[in-house]
């Protein structure tokens, strides 16, 4: 099955790509998620669209991911939420949060879905986030999840 990728996909593709994945594949799942439609003559314009909203938000270059690497690997990053008694946390902390998180500490300005968490993070401790910059840079920085007063 032939189709558009609409958002990144990890292992498969980035936005505007067009793929040729198994029939299961394609039905079940790429396309009810939303991550993917049919490939058409008429998607075919689609894809222009998809590929100028991506140049406008992506990293230009190997040497700006390089670059953006470095600010984030020297980056702690601390995030205050909700936590019982023993620690836990009401509720997973999300990309998004990190993703602001990030900004507040004086970070650079990520795409919420490139961000790579450890699994769900339910708990107060320290962690290391994954963020996919460029298709051959990933940076790691320090998360440090702390109970809000």
């Amino acid at each position: 099955m032939k189709i558009i990728l609409t958002q990144e996909v990890t292992g498969l593709g980035a936005p505007g790509d067009v793929v040729e994945v198994k029939d299961g594949y394609g039905r079940n799942y790429l396309l009810p998620q939303g991550f993917a439609i049919r490939w058409t003559k008429g998607g075919e314009k689609q894809i222009a669209l998809i590929k100028r909203a991506r140049s406008a938000r992506e990293i230009r270059d190997l040497g700006h991911a390089n670059e953006v690497r470095e600010r984030l690997e020297k980056l702690t990053v601390r995030l205050s939420a909700r936590a019982g008694s023993g620690g836990r946390l009401f509720g997973s902390i999300t990309t998004g949060e990190v993703v602001s998180a990030v900004r507040s500490a004086g970070g650079p300005e990520l795409d919420r879905r490139r961000v790579e968490l450890p699994g769900h993070i339910k708990a107060v401790g320290a962690y290391q986030v994954q963020v996919r910059l460029h298709p051959e840079v990933t940076a790691k920085f320090a998360l440090d999840v702390v109970a809000a007063k």
